[in-house]
């Protein structure tokens, strides 16, 4: 059964990469947002910002990575909402494949093509500036956490998909998720904020995912950032699956996935 469900997984995980390849304008319209706030916050507000470190770009850049997973998971809930209206689900649920192989595809989908975005904004961010003489092993462990944090909301993402009931209400539940990062310390140190504000900043799960990520490309001690960031990916990730999951098999009249 696990080679089944991953042949159909790969099937239709490139069926849904080409689609991808067909309108590349996707990749770049989720660079564009971040990289727009990259350049305002640096070029013009960045002077003004004291972070206590020699390069705001550098400073900042970990909160623009998650900006950009954040854009680019709104396109898989709208892909998959597309996907469920226009009868590609009834059609796959009268083969004989794994149930949930249509939605990892999507899911594999999302990470391939936020991946490439993050690519995107990195090499921007060193056009303007950005330095880390971090080694591939720190390289290593951002990827690694980039991933985790893009698998989480992704499968946030795949909720939003089989529950809404407009295309403007499948992309929409990302908003939010954009502007998280503007409440942590993406941007501003959190002790710089009233103190109701960076509680919430500092009790939030994009602030130690995002110190953790400065530190590491920093070359600083990341401390227990690391571990709470995972914590928070994790925990984010099991549960948004089990809820998906449970929302897929009611959408799919209760069949039991065979994978």
């Amino acid at each position: 059964m696990t080679a089944h469900f991953a042949g159909d997984t790969l099937v239709l995980t490139g069926r849904s990469l080409r689609h991808i390849l067909r309108s590349p304008d996707t990749i770049i319209t989720t660079a564009v947002t971040p990289v727009a706030i990259m350049a305002l916050f640096v070029f013009v507000f960045g002077g003004a910002i004291d972070t206590g470190t020699s390069s705001y770009i550098d400073y900042m850049l970990p909160g623009i990575l998650l900006i950009t997973i954040a854009s680019g998971i709104a396109y898989t809930a709208y892909r998959l909402f597309m996907d469920l209206t226009g009868g590609m689900f009834s059609r796959l649920q009268s083969m004989p494949i794994a149930r949930s192989s249509a939605l990892w595809a999507h899911v594999l989908t999302s990470l391939a093509a936020n991946l490439v975005s993050v690519a995107i904004v990195v090499a921007i961010a060193l056009v303007m500036g950005f330095r880390s003489g971090a080694d591939p092993l720190a390289w290593l462990a951002v990827a690694g956490i980039l991933v985790l944090f893009t698998l989480a909301l992704t499968w946030l993402a795949v909720i939003a998909g089989l529950t809404a009931k407009t295309v403007d209400g499948a992309s929409a539940f990302s908003y939010p998720l954009i502007f998280l990062p503007f409440i942590s310390s993406a941007f501003v140190p959190t002790a710089t904020m009233p103190a109701p504000v960076a509680w919430f900043a500092e009790n939030q799960p994009v602030t130690p995912i995002v110190d953790a990520i400065r530190a590491l490309l920093a070359e600083q001690p990341v401390g227990t950032d690391i571990w709470v960031a995972l914590a928070w990916c994790s925990g984010i990730l099991i549960v948004a699956y089990a809820a998906a999951m449970a929302v897929y098999r009611r959408r799919a009249g209760g069949v039991s996935d065979r994978s």
